[in-house]
């Protein structure tokens, strides 16, 4: 009887025995399991190679690896475009509409011939080199040197006046402007002539003569958007008009002009002027579309011109009034 109560006590304790030895070995695994998912998550985020799930070793580069190089690139490329913005010059950009002799029409977007004089002589005798377009574009793609003080003097809508008054003063001056032409106005006062400084616009003959002196670059101010008619404000996108109608409509209109600066000059603007400055921010991939390397704006402030493209779209001007000149702008 002892003897039997000895075995069954032996069995029992060979059971216990057992039993604690697999619990033992259960833990034992699930902790070198952690351990081994442990390790393999810190080598993903290091780009260190890890065993693959057969256990053999994998040559293939980590995912976060490739992530790794293409951080780097992108920093590479971020600290890039950094210090290009940081090489930037500062760029006041004046706008001027309507020149006229003195005692003529008055008004907001109307200056005196003596006015304009006056600011070309501030201009020269205060270290300020009169640039174009074309100079701001060479400065940004072709790493083209600007002068110390550049100031940029534009003159919207193509009037005549601009050509009988402003030009001759740019001349004696040693000036240079941007001029940019509304299409329509130049064919129809090239199909009928009327030289009237009061009303007129420039034909296509001043254009040629303008560009061949060297002293204005011609631009883009759209062919026959400079009006409100029709439900339209200057080159806007109307309310609830399509994406597909309005860049079929812009892509016609600043084609068209597009295509006569080329047939009567041989030359195609870089620069898009904005009518009024009315602008739709669908527009701004529509005027890169179409090959524009530049656009003014009407909103006031300064530029700040770097080795950045994006900085030459939508570029602020200074509008000069009666009561605002060159002096009080650039001072």
């Amino acid at each position: 009887m002892y003897v039997i109560k000895m075995k069954t006590l032996i069995c029992y304790f060979a059971v216990f025995v057992l039993l604690v030895s697999a619990f033992g070995m259960v833990r034992f695994f699930d902790a070198e399991s952690a351990e081994t998912a442990a390790s393999a998550s810190a080598g993903e985020y290091s780009g260190v190679d890890v065993s693959s799930a057969d256990g053999t070793e994998s040559n293939e580069p980590s995912a976060n690896g490739a992530e790794g190089d293409k951080l780097s690139a992108d920093g590479a490329a971020s600290d890039e475009l950094s210090t290009a913005k940081k090489e930037r010059i500062d760029v006041p950009i004046l706008m001027y509409h309507n020149i006229c002799k003195s005692g003529g029409r008055t008004g907001r977007y109307i200056i005196s011939v003596t006015e304009f004089e006056n600011d070309l002589k501030f201009i020269a005798e205060n270290g300020y080199t009169t640039v174009v377009m074309q100079d701001l574009i060479d400065y940004v793609y072709n790493g083209k040197k600007l002068p110390k003080k550049p100031v940029v003097l534009t003159f919207d809508d193509g009037y005549f006046n601009n050509y009988a008054y402003a030009f001759p003063l740019l001349e004696k001056y040693d000036a240079r402007a941007v001029l940019s032409i509304i299409g329509y106005y130049t064919d129809l006062y090239t199909k009928t002539p009327d030289e009237n400084p009061a009303y007129s616009h420039v034909t296509w003959d001043n254009v040629r003569e303008l560009m061949k002196s060297g002293r204005v670059e011609l631009q883009n101010h759209s062919y026959n958007l400079h009006s409100t008619d029709k439900g339209r404000n200057g080159s806007k996108k109307k309310r609830g008009e399509s994406l597909e109608h309005y860049r079929a409509m812009l892509t016609e209109d600043l084609g068209t002009l597009q295509k006569e600066f080329k047939e009567n000059t041989k030359y195609t603007p870089t620069t898009y002027t904005y009518p009024f400055g009315s602008v739709s921010n669908d527009s701004f991939q529509i005027v890169k579309d179409m090959g524009f390397q530049a656009s003014l704006s009407c909103e006031s402030g300064i530029n700040h011109v770097s080795r950045d493209p994006e900085c030459l779209y939508m570029m602020k001007r200074y509008l000069r009034t009666p009561s605002k000149t060159a002096k009080d702008i650039l001072k």
